[in-house]
């Protein structure tokens, strides 16, 4: 379990794959969908159907959603 992390948003972010935490961590960090192709190797739509994916797997709706919910759960801290 992650700390932060409630019984239900813990049954979320199982549901993603690897490399959707991925992509979700660089979400919340602020990159945009080309920074995000860049440092994972990937091509930009990918990126963008990874996004899409995480939407609706965590039930957000757009991208600041999914970034306080990164926080909320543990997955990303604030950098100190």
């Amino acid at each position: 379990m992650l700390p932060g992390a409630t019984g239900g948003e813990n049954a979320r972010l199982e549901r993603l794959t690897a490399r959707e935490r991925q992509v979700l961590v660089e979400v919340a960090r602020g990159r945009s969908n080309t920074e995000i192709a860049t440092s994972l190797y990937m091509a930009e739509a990918t990126v963008k159907t990874h996004v899409g994916r995480l939407l609706a797997k965590l039930e957000q709706r757009d991208r600041v959603q999914l970034a306080v919910f990164a926080y909320e759960t543990g997955l990303v801290r604030p950098a100190r």
